[in-house]
């Protein structure tokens, strides 16, 4: 399975993180605007990305002949659920630049919890799934 498509969304994923990080480290209340407007694009990013993988990659990976690439696929794909939503409501709590501004340590301690979750996700995916999805 050809899963290049998912590896350079990781990238531009971590990318967006280190831009949004940027910002933080420049000041949450002064660029709770720019802040909001990342958190977006990035939550839409998120969401494209979980429904190929919930399309294409997790039924590729349940329909292998291998049963231990199937459980493994079947893991992950478990696991998803609680980051997905961790960041849905992340992002539901910070949609609007008041709310950021508002509460700049609380929105740090928060933003730093998830995108932590987010990139041992995206790691352990690198690491462990994708090397078993390119083998189908």
């Amino acid at each position: 399975m050809n899963i290049d498509k998912f590896k350079q969304e990781h990238v531009d994923l971590m990318g967006a993180v280190t831009v949004l990080r940027e910002f933080v480290q420049s000041g949450v209340q002064e660029n709770a605007d720019a802040i909001c407007k990342q958190l977006i694009l990035m939550t839409a990013t998120i969401k494209l990305h979980l429904a190929a993988e919930d399309r294409v990659l997790y039924p590729a990976l349940a329909g292998a002949d291998d049963p231990f690439v199937a459980h493994v696929g079947q893991l992950f794909q478990q696991e998803m659920g609680g980051i997905a939503e961790a960041f849905a409501a992340f992002a539901s709590r910070w949609n609007l630049p008041a709310k950021i501004a508002a509460s700049p340590a609380g929105f740090k301690d928060e933003a730093n919890t998830i995108f932590k979750a987010l990139h041992t996700r995206v790691q352990r995916e690198n690491k462990e799934l994708y090397p078993l999805a390119e083998m189908i």
